[in-house]
């Protein structure tokens, strides 16, 4: 990944921290920690390109910052079957694992905007057709990955209800050439997730809108 990503990443993980805590003090709150706003879920992911096919889970733990931002890690598993695209009959089969980090940001109650970094080590098994003289063995690769995107969810009401189910369509927007989110020509192919998020401490108050 270059410099300039993981730069804009940190520029918005600063952004939305300074923003999390002005929100905290417009709203009188000395607690920094809250055990209410600690969160757990999970995640299936498909995407879908050019001769290629990933599915996935993502378990995560996280906190909200406050009722607009999300923060969380998350430990990725994804299989990966993606077809040569030059010699007919030749197949790559990934086995991927993971950690990462993501933000979520909550305009409203039911949409967000999502900016989630992974680090994919893939462990390959290239299988190759009768007829092919061609052989690559079973290298392993590790690629970094930034996915950007939105989603919906059937509406977060922070502090109130604080679990929802949520659907989202991600990109890498990462330059890594072994991003086992893009296609054979390199290009991003769209990733499609849903998931629950689950309060551990649900909180309960007035709702604030």
């Amino acid at each position: 990944m270059k410099i300039r990503n993981i730069l804009c990443l940190f520029l918005a993980l600063s952004y939305v921290t300074s923003f999390a805590q002005e929100e905290d003090t417009e709203e009188g709150n000395e607690k920094f920690f809250k055990k209410e706003n600690l969160f757990t879920g999970g995640t299936l992911n498909l995407s879908f390109g050019n001769r290629i096919t990933n599915i996935g889970v993502s378990p995560f733990f996280g906190y909200s910052l406050n009722r607009y931002i999300d923060v969380a890690g998350t430990i990725c598993f994804n299989y990966v079957s993606e077809r040569d695209a030059f010699v007919v009959g030749d197949k790559l089969r990934q086995t991927i694992f993971g950690p990462g980090a993501f933000v979520r940001v909550f305009p409203f109650d039911f949409v967000f905007a999502q900016v989630q970094y992974e680090y994919n080590i893939m462990a390959n098994r290239y299988s190759t057709a009768p007829t092919s003289t061609f052989n690559i063995g079973n290298p392993n690769f590790d690629a970094h990955s930034l996915l950007v995107g939105g989603g919906y969810t059937n509406g977060k009401f922070y502090p109130t209800q604080k679990s929802y189910y949520y659907f989202s369509v991600l990109w890498d927007v990462g330059n890594a050439i072994y991003s086992p989110y893009k296609d054979n020509f390199r290009r991003s192919v769209p990733i499609i997730r849903a998931g629950f998020n689950i309060a551990l401490f649900q909180g309960y108050g007035r709702r604030r809108r």
